[in-house]
């Protein structure tokens, strides 16, 4: 019997008595009572009924028993929908409709929602709190401590990663066993992980961040993970000393740079930083090595393909950019109008091939094939550009992208120049539909303190920086950028709010 995912991320690690996951308060989880608990749970899931193909949907804050969810899922075969701890009601009927869970695991605070709901489309619920309480764990009371793994295969799904839906449906990417295995042996190798290495882990693990990319590579190498609930600067800073990598958002490091505690002496012995899910600005690259001696590693990635590239563990981490492809990544940056490949330097949409892409969107064939070529290249939509030695730069999503008078403008052109100008903290650029250009750009700025921007002084730094089509036909100023829980600004927020503010106001 083979089951690649269990064997490799969990089973080798059965009868090891060496730390798994360090708790707050100081617990410990070994690898074998996790593993014992894990196995538990894999005969509460057949107990339910569901076999392997089914679908467990899994709505529930972060504690070991969710991670061991998502052993047991893949001990039984069942596949594994994570779902954010933050959509409603409505939504999550979507989910749970379209994926065909059969088994929904939850928080007792959301039963009541819930149970109506999945049992209209055919569901059993289950709860399980962030103590680790509840019915689903009163259903693995007694159960055997071993469990044998359903044969299963690489190309056999693992797990549905549903996107975001900021424009449309959410789409159900199929991921499978091959497609997280790729990612967790690249990127332990690429990024130098051991069984000697800690995670300092304070990401969510609904997420392919949190879940398929930190997880995955500490359990196929052995290692340990300090186990933080959410992220929290207090916590971080507490627990760093006995911690060898982070893997972040960029508020984190922000938010661990705006702290006097955070210091060269706290991170001495931490060998890695890693940042991902939304663009970092340059300037807390070069805060962070200022402060620590130390240089974050910037990579890039996305639901449908776990990681793509990565800046270099040797050599040069250059600012701005995610890197270069993974080994066993192909990575071309191409015509969004005529599909072929751009010259070096030119913006285009990125294009990637390899082991690590999904399988396509669950129900939806037409999707799929929009975005999925027959070739194996999947169009990601984002647009970069790749550097003359090789480096890729991301500007912007090919949704953002705004068509002025004819002219293309990329967002992130323009936040270059505006996250540069005194007082300004970031910045957001949005087209809005324009009476006479179509569209036209919007900056939306955030102040680095309570006072209000000089908006005359920094429009006149962006007209002498660039041309005049490129130019915003609106400043705003706004407490904070809308962002959601893995730190990405949703721009779309931002186009809703100011929808009609060139309709009235149509500016230069």
């Amino acid at each position: 019997m083979a089951n690649p995912l269990y064997d490799e991320l969990f089973g080798k690690h059965a009868g090891k008595d060496t730390p798994f996951l360090h708790m707050p308060d100081g617990a410990l989880w070994t690898h074998d009572q996790f593993l014992k608990m894990a196995a538990q749970m894999a005969h509460a899931i057949v107990a339910t009924g569901l076999v392997s193909g089914d679908r467990l949907a899994a709505q529930v804050e972060k504690s070991p028993q969710a991670l061991a969810l998502y052993a047991a899922c893949a001990q039984t075969g069942v596949i594994f929908l994570p779902l954010n701890t933050a959509y409603t009601g409505t939504e999550l009927a979507y989910f749970i409709e379209n994926s065909g869970a059969r088994l929904v695991v939850c928080d007792p605070l959301k039963e009541n929602t819930l149970s109506p709901i999945a049992a209209d489309l055919g569901a059993r619920v289950l709860t399980l709190d962030a103590k680790g309480c509840g019915s689903f764990n009163d259903a693995t009371v007694g159960q055997p401590q071993e469990f044998t793994p359903v044969n299963r295969t690489a190309d056999d799904l693992a797990a549905f990663l549903y996107t975001s839906g900021t424009t449309g449906r959410s789409k159900g990417a199929m991921l499978s066993q091959g497609n997280l295995l790729s990612n967790a042996r690249t990127l332990a190798d690429l990024w130098r992980f051991t069984d000697r290495d800690v995670l300092l882990h304070a990401l969510p693990i609904f997420h392919t961040h949190g879940l398929f990319v930190a997880t995955n590579i500490v359990l196929s190498t052995g290692g340990s993970m300090i186990w933080l609930p959410k992220f929290d600067t207090d916590a971080l800073i507490t627990h760093m000393p006995q911690a060898t990598a982070l893997m972040g958002v960029p508020t984190f490091y922000a938010r661990l740079l705006a702290d006097n505690r955070f210091t060269a002496g706290l991170t001495a012995h931490m060998r890695l930083f890693v940042s991902g899910s939304a663009p970092m600005l340059a300037d807390t690259h070069h805060a962070f090595e200022a402060r620590t001696g130390q240089r974050i590693l910037e990579r890039y990635g996305m639901t449908e393909t776990n990681m793509n590239t990565s800046n270099p563990f040797d050599g040069e981490r250059r600012p701005g950019t995610v890197g270069f492809p993974l080994p066993d990544v192909e990575l071309k940056i191409t015509d969004p109008d005529t599909g072929s490949q751009v010259p070096q330097g030119d913006i285009g949409v990125i294009e990637v091939r390899g082991p690590n892409v999904f399988q396509g969107y669950w129900q939806m064939p037409e999707k799929t094939a929009e975005e999925l070529r027959a070739d194996g290249f999947f169009i990601t939509g984002d647009l970069a550009r790749m550097d003359e030695d090789g480096y890729v730069h991301i500007v912007g999503r090919g949704k953002d992208l705004i068509i002025s008078g004819g002219f293309n403008i990329y967002p992130k052109e323009l936040e270059v120049v505006l996250n540069q100008q005194p007082g300004v903290l970031e910045s957001a650029v949005i087209g809005l539909p324009h009476p006479d250009f179509g569209e036209a750009p919007v900056a939306v700025l955030v102040a680095d303190g309570p006072q209000d921007l000089d908006m005359t002084t920094i429009s006149g730094a962006v007209a002498k920086t660039l041309a005049r089509f490129k130019h915003p036909a609106h400043y705003v100023q706004i407490p904070e950028l809308p962002r959601n829980t893995m730190g990405k600004v949703q721009k779309n927020v931002l186009r809703d709010v100011y929808g009609e503010l060139l309709q009235t106001d149509p500016g230069a």
